[in-house]
C-alpha cells in the first residue's frame, strides 16, 4: 500500500510568506480623512473674525452658524453610519468626503447669515457618518487587539489637521482672504475621495495587495460577512434600554463641549480675552489642538497595552478614561489662574491633551460594545454628544455677548465660561466610572 506524503510548510509556499502591510495603507487613508475632516471643520474659528465683519454677524448670531453645523451632523450620523453597515464604508465614505468637500468650498460663497446658516447645516450633513464607518473600517481591517492603537492613529491624524488649520488659515487669510481659504481647503477632500475609492476594498481579502497571511491575522478565526447578510435588524428595544449606550453618550457629551469650544471659540477667546493677534491666536490654538494630538498618539497604545497586561477591559478603558478625565479638569482650572499668555495655553493644551488620551479608549469601547452594527451605534453615541456641543458653545457666545452688555471686557467678559467646562470635565471623569466595556448592546450577552 502506498504511503501518502506528509505535506510540510514547503509544500505551501504561502504557509511561509510574512502577512502583507496593506491594513497599514487602510489606516493611512484614514488618517489623512480625519486631517482633512477637521481641517476643513475647524478652520472656520480662524476665520470667525473676518467673517463676522464683513456679514455684519454678532457673537449669538455665530453661535447659531456653529450650531447648524452640529444639529446636522449629529441628525445624519447614525443614518450614514447605517449605510456603512449595509452597503459597505467605501462608497459611503467617498459620498461623505466629496459632499463635504463642496460646502467647504461654498462656505467662502455666503454673503449673509442665513446663507452661512444653510451652507454649513448642509455641511455638517456631510461630514456626518465619517467617524462610524471610519471605526467600521477598523473592526474590520484590523484584530480586536491593535484597535486602540489604530483608532488613537486616526484621531491623532484628526487633531494635527485641527492643530494645522489655524495655522494654515490665519496664514491663507493673509494672502487670499477668507473666501479663498475655504476654496483651497475644499480641494484637498476631493482629491482624497478620488484616490480611496479607487484603491479601497471593505473587505479585506478582495483586495488583491492582501495576502492569506494578513487576512488572516486580521480576521482571527473571524468571517467577513457580506453586507446585505450580516447587518441585519437592529434591536432597539434592547439597545436603548443598556446603560452602556447613555454612558458613552454622555461621556461624548463631555467631551463634545470642551472640544467644539476650543474650535470655534478658543481663537476668539485669545483675541477678545488675551489681546493676542491674528498669527498669535492661531499659532497658540494650533498648540492646544496639537497637544490633544500627542494625546490621542499616546491614548490608544496605552489602552493596548494594559488590555494586553490585564486582560480586563474594563481596567484598560474605563481606569484609563476616568483618571485622564480628572486630570483635564485640574489642568484647565490653572489655565485660567494665570495671567501669562503663552502659560494660560499651555495648561489648556495639558487639559486637551489628558482628555484627547481617553478618546481611543472611547472608540475601542464602542466599537467593541456595538458588535456588527458598529456603523449605526457608533454613529448614534457620537451623534448624542451633539446635546452639549451645541448647548455649550451657545451658552460660551452668549455668555460672552452678556458679560459684554454688562460693562466687562478682557478676560473678565471671557474667563467665566470656562469655569463651567472645569465641571463638564469633572462629571465626564465620574460617567467614565460606571462604564462596562465587556458589556454588548445588542443582545444579553458579554461583548465579545
Amino acid at each position: 500500500m502506498a504511503v501518502e506524503p506528509l505535506h510540510t510548510p514547503a509544500d505551501d509556499p504561502t504557509a511561509l510568506e510574512p502577512p502583507t502591510r496593506v491594513r497599514y495603507g487602510v489606516l493611512g487613508f484614514l488618517g489623512a480623512m480625519t486631517f482633512i475632516l477637521y481641517l476643513d471643520r475647524v478652520c472656520i474659528g480662524q476665520a470667525t473674525r473676518s467673517i463676522q465683519e464683513e456679514l455684519g454677524i454678532d457673537n449669538f448670531e455665530m453661535t447659531f452658524i456653529n450650531t447648524a453645523f452640529i444639529l446636522a451632523y449629529a441628525v445624519f450620523e447614525p443614518t450614514t453610519g447605517r449605510w456603512g453597515d449595509r452597503y459597505g464604508a467605501r462608497g459611503v465614505l467617498t459620498r461623505i468626503v466629496v459632499w463635504w468637500s463642496l460646502f467647504t468650498v461654498l462656505t467662502g460663497a455666503a454673503w449673509n447669515f442665513w446663507v452661512l446658516l444653510v451652507i454649513r447645516f448642509l455641511f455638517g450633513a456631510g461630514e456626518a457618518g465619517a467617524l462610524p464607518n471610519s471605526a467600521l473600517v477598523t473592526r474590520k481591517w484590523f484584530p480586536e487587539s491593535m484597535r486602540a492603537s489604530a483608532q488613537g492613529f486616526i484621531t491623532t491624524a484628526m487633531l494635527i489637521g485641527g492643530a494645522v488649520s489655524p495655522i494654515a488659515a490665519a496664514a491663507l487669510i493673509e494672502v487670499v482672504g477668507w473666501r479663498g481659504s475655504f476654496v483651497v481647503f475644499g480641494v484637498i477632500g476631493a482629491i482624497w475621495a478620488a484616490a480611496f475609492y479607487y484603491w479601497f476594498r471593505d473587505n479585506p481579502a478582495e483586495h488583491a495587495a492582501v495576502n492569506h497571511a494578513e487576512v488572516k491575522l486580521i480576521l482571527g478565526g473571524q468571517v467577513v460577512q457580506d453586507h446585505a447578510q450580516s447587518h441585519g435588524a437592529i434591536p432597539w428595544r434592547l439597545v436603548l434600554r443598556k446603560a452602556n449606550l447613555w454612558l458613552m453618550g454622555g461621556i461624548m457629551n463631555c467631551a463634545s463641549a470642551v472640544f467644539y469650544v476650543l474650535i470655534f471659540w478658543y481663537p476668539r477667546y485669545l483675541q477678545g480675552a488675551r489681546a493676542s493677534t491674528n498669527l498669535e491666536s492661531g499659532r497658540l490654538s494650533a498648540m492646544v489642538l496639537a497637544f490633544g494630538a500627542v494625546g490621542c498618539i499616546v491614548g490608544g497604545p496605552l489602552a493596548d497595552w494594559r488590555l494586553r497586561a490585564t486582560g480586563d477591559f474594563r481596567r484598560a478603558y474605563r481606569d484609563l478614561s476616568c483618571f485622564a478625565f480628572a486630570v483635564a479638569a485640574i489642568a484647565l482650572f490653572v489655565a485660567l489662574q494665570t495671567d501669562n499668555l503663552l502659560l494660560s495655553a499651555v495648561y489648556t493644551g495639558l487639559a486637551f491633551f489628558f482628555m484627547q488620551t481617553a478618546l481611543p479608549s472611547w472608540w475601542a469601547t464602542v466599537t467593541k460594545i456595538s458588535g456588527k452594527h458598529v456603523g449605526a451605534l457608533f454613529g448614534l453615541m457620537n451623534a448624542l454628544g451633539a446635546a452639549a456641543a451645541i448647548a455649550a458653545q451657545t451658552f460660551f457666545g452668549t455668555m460672552a455677548d452678556v458679560m459684554k452688555d454688562l460693562g466687562y471686557t478682557g478676560r473678565e467678559q471671557w474667563d467665566p465660561g470656562f469655569y463651567v467646562y472645569v465641571g463638564i470635565l469633572v462629571v465626564g471623569s465620574i460617567l467614565w466610572f460606571f462604564v462596562d466595556p465587556r458589556k454588548s448592546l445588542a443582545d444579553d450577552n458579554p461583548a465579545g
